[in-house]
């Protein structure tokens, strides 16, 4: 048996607000924009080159999911960007204004650097050792 998570839900004020980030400055490849009922919209984003786990953007809804905006993790990275090349992607970043916490470091397990979406959500850009 195999099984994939296939979608991870981020909430977000505003659907094509999110759109440009993760399309526009962090070069996610638009996989699915379909609208629903009551100006819901289905959007999907994923890394270029991933097949399998992709983001679903979800517009926020109510107070409580307004509340939940960037802090679904409870302040802790909760999105792991992997990389083949982490001096690539890290200045392709900073060109598109992805606002980094921190520098770059090398840990046991790879190098890394946390940044932040601009809703909050705190991510690791990382290069597997």
């Amino acid at each position: 048996m195999k099984q994939t998570i296939a979608r991870v839900a981020i909430v977000v004020p505003d659907y094509d607000e999110a759109i440009a980030f993760y399309c526009g400055r962090l070069g996610f490849d638009l996989v699915e924009d379909s609208r629903l009922a009551e100006g819901k919209r289905w959007v999907v984003v994923r890394p270029k080159g991933a097949t399998e786990t992709a983001l679903l953007l979800a517009r926020a809804e109510g107070e409580r999911q307004h509340a939940a905006i960037g802090n679904q993790t409870g302040g802790r990275v909760g999105f792991f960007l992997f990389t083949d090349d982490f001096a690539r992607d890290h200045r392709a970043m900073l060109g598109a204004s992805v606002e980094f916490l921190e520098e770059p470091r090398h840990e046991a397990y790879g190098t890394v650097a946390v940044f932040a979406d601009p809703f909050g959500n705190r991510w690791d850009l990382l290069q597997p050792a």
